[in-house]
């Protein structure tokens, strides 16, 4: 299956190869203030295969917050994130924000509140090192992945 999602004026899009087609699909609801604020439900396949598409990345903002460890990608014209990446050990990362998806029924989703409070950073990368995706590509051309 083949999850298309994006920002609401479209300048961030993503496609996301999730294999085998999913039966029901993970969304973290992360209590931390920035995301209860910006609705953030997160959802990765460490499989999966994610492509970004950035149209004018001038109009992409980044948000670090906590442990400096997460880039959050807020386009700064419509407000939306749609993905958050981490720079591992020179590999990227992502995850999804439900809430940005365009073809997933939302039947399939299986919201669950989760907090990170109290974890400390090792923990926390490690956690991203085997749960986040680990295929994530933008596309040539866009100057919004580095961090």
């Amino acid at each position: 299956m083949v999850i298309t999602g994006g920002c609401h004026c479209g300048n961030t899009s993503f496609e996301l190869g999730w294999e085998p087609e999913p039966t029901e699909v993970p969304a973290r609801a992360c209590g931390c203030s920035f995301c209860a604020k910006h609705r953030g439900v997160w959802t990765s396949n460490p499989g999966g295969v994610l492509r970004v598409t950035v149209d004018d990345p001038s109009l992409v903002s980044s948000y670090f917050f906590g442990t400096r460890t997460a880039r959050f990608h807020v386009c700064a014209r419509c407000g939306v994130v749609p993905l958050v990446t981490s720079l591992l050990d020179e590999h990227l990362y992502a995850v999804v924000n439900v809430n940005a998806f365009d073809n997933v029924s939302p039947s399939l989703l299986r919201p669950q509140p989760v907090s990170f409070e109290g974890e400390d950073v090792e923990t926390r990368l490690a956690r991203r090192r085997r749960n986040w995706i680990a295929d994530v590509r933008f596309v040539e051309g866009c100057a919004a992945v580095s961090d």
